[in-house]
């Protein structure tokens, strides 16, 4: 928000290494050697969508997560992306 991001939606999430591990109907083998790893980890995530209509603000964003990141000391913390949206439309009011 303190760069000007005026909305966003979070999801909370789990990746698909860490829901095969954990889960015992699928016990595949070579899993078992990233047990040790995930089992140490957080098993949920949080995701993070927000459109953003200003190419200069999402520069900004994207530099004030690195800066942020900096200071987590895994490697593996998370990852981040843009993608173009050509249209947004706006449902429910006037």
């Amino acid at each position: 928000m303190n760069v000007g991001v005026s909305g966003a939606t979070i999801l909370d999430s789990q990746g698909m290494a860490s829901l095969i591990v954990s889960s015992e109907k699928h016990n595949i083998p070579i899993f078992g050697t990233f047990k040790q790893f995930i089992e140490d980890s957080r098993p949920f995530n949080k995701t993070i969508f927000s459109v953003l209509e200003d190419e200069k603000l999402v520069e900004r964003i994207v530099n004030e997560v690195q800066v942020v990141m900096e200071e987590v000391p895994s490697s593996s913390a998370g990852f981040m992306f843009t993608v173009p949206i050509c249209k947004a439309y706006t449902f429910g009011s006037k």
